[in-house]
């Protein structure tokens, strides 16, 4: 059996894990977009440069290096700034219809429920790849709040949708 101590180690290096693991993927996709800024730039002739010029600009001029310091900076930001955890006044098994309603017209399935955590995954792959595969978003009951604990754009979505969800409730 682990002891307290051991099992706060655990939670801790499986923490930092995915603090890791989702600075990575936001590096790659900040990547990515730069590429593809780049190329569009390329195609449509509004770039001032030609293909070699701006390979050569990117790898020998400080330009390109404060560029990819920036992006490796946001990256490792990301995670910390990324997801949040909100509170909405209510009960989870009182509002469990508002909560999967909001859900729903959020973009979001109810994927599983185990010891009164609820837990949302978004509908579709688009959705999920916007979402560069974190788009988990726990629900549970918190004092008279029920908490929501996700990425900052899916918990920003429902909890707004939660709220009225819930307050038009309170007036019917």
């Amino acid at each position: 059996m682990l002891s307290a101590t051991s099992m706060k180690n655990e939670k801790l290096k499986i923490s930092a894990m995915k603090y890791f693991v989702r600075s990575l993927k936001y590096f790659c996709a900040l990547c990515v977009l730069c590429i593809v800024l780049m190329g569009l730039m390329l195609m449509t002739g509004t770039s001032a440069l030609s293909l070699d010029d701006t390979l050569y600009a990117m790898f020998h001029t400080d330009r390109y290096l404060m560029l990819f310091t920036a992006i490796v900076v946001l990256a490792a930001l990301y995670p910390r700034f990324g997801f949040v955890e909100r509170k909405v006044e209510g009960d989870v098994e009182e509002n469990r219809e508002q909560i999967v309603n909001a859900f729903k017209s959020a973009g979001f399935s109810l994927r599983g429920e185990e010891d009164g955590v609820m837990t949302f995954r978004a509908d579709g792959p688009l959705r999920k790849l916007m979402l560069l595969g974190e788009d988990e978003i726990k629900v549970s009951q918190y004092g008279q709040w029920i908490q929501i604990d996700g990425i900052r754009r899916g918990v920003a979505r429902v909890e707004y949708r939660l709220d009225s969800y819930i307050q038009m409730s309170k007036h019917d």
